[in-house]
């Protein structure tokens, strides 16, 4: 598994890459807040405080103030070893790490239009599936000579 770096969980709690970035870190909450597979990771001390943190605080901590880098290796910290307790949990992290990398990280449309007047239909935007333009002549086909 790649290494979850801080500074990657503090951009995602930080709402970096729009959409995907959020979709991303609510994917991440969702999977804390699984319970721990083995019963060796759920064991407390003597005081009743676990002994792995499942990460809910680290991420609830981080998602509170993401520009806080202590934050962020707390959860990077908690993640790694609730992983290297629990290998149901390290394949779900790794599977959730390997979407978080691949997504899209921004989203933003820098669009721009230069060169005179133009003759047709100008689209900005981004993403775009499935148009079809009409671009039929209403002019006499002289014209084009």
């Amino acid at each position: 598994m790649d290494p979850i770096t801080a500074a990657a969980l503090a951009a995602l709690a930080g709402g970096l890459g729009g959409e995907a970035g959020r979709h991303a870190w609510q994917g991440l909450t969702t999977l804390v807040q699984r319970p721990f597979g083995r019963a060796d990771a759920e064991a407390t001390q003597g005081d009743g405080t676990p002994q792995v943190s499942s990460g809910e605080r680290e991420v609830a901590a981080l998602e509170g103030d993401p520009a806080d880098p202590m934050r962020a290796q707390a959860l990077a910290t908690a993640l790694g070893a609730r992983a290297a307790l629990d290998e149901e949990f390290r394949r779900l992290l790794d599977g959730w790490w390997q979407r978080a990398q691949a997504s899209p990280s921004g989203g933003d449309v820098h669009n721009s239009i230069s060169g005179g007047t133009q003759n047709g239909p100008v689209l900005q935007g981004r993403d775009f599936s499935s148009l079809t333009f009409d671009m039929t002549r209403t002019t006499a086909s002289s014209d084009r000579d």
